[in-house]
């Protein structure tokens, strides 16, 4: 948090930026997300995405998430409030073991990082400033392998136990 604080700090002195150096869990997650407006989740594992899910879910936040394995990324943008699914109405349950290796496992291309990262920053400017068409009920895949991207629909999961009581 404290280099990229610098990082934003060095393109723009006049933003202000509110750090929170802090391990996001179940217990903290509401509490480390009060005040904020949108999130932004790359975090690198479900139980991690699924505290963040938990609390904007519980605040009210819209949640753009973005994920990276190998030659693939995907970014949604999640608001119960706002109707659309939850990230738990999409992943229910944790991989199974095997299933989802980490990008330390099985490695990633690193420009996709910067790939997702931009297009979590578009949704997230889209968003703030009413343009155009969010990601929200849809999971964009991006595929840097064979140059492709394509949507997905993502609805409400009737009895979902993160967001169903919205």
């Amino acid at each position: 948090t404290v280099s990229a604080e610098r990082a934003l700090h060095a393109l723009n002195p006049h933003v202000t930026v509110d750090a929170r150096p802090e391990r996001l869990t179940p217990e903290t997650g509401t509490a480390a997300l009060e005040g904020v407006d949108l999130v932004l989740d790359g975090t690198d594992t479900f139980a991690a995405r699924q505290a963040v899910n938990a609390a904007c879910v519980g605040l009210g936040l819209p949640l753009i998430s973005g994920a990276i394995a190998q030659w693939e990324g995907q970014v949604s943008l999640f608001h119960p409030a706002g109707g659309a699914p939850c990230y738990a109405c999409l992943f229910p349950d944790p991989p199974a073991p095997g299933q989802a290796p980490s990008c330390a496992e099985a490695g990633v291309m690193g420009a996709l990082a910067g790939i997702i990262g931009s297009i979590m920053a578009a949704e997230a400017i889209k968003w703030i400033t009413g343009a155009g068409a969010p990601l929200t009920g849809q999971l964009l895949i991006y595929d840097a392998l064979w140059g492709e991207s394509r949507k997905i629909a993502v609805s409400r999961r009737a009895g979902c136990p993160v967001c169903a009581a919205d």
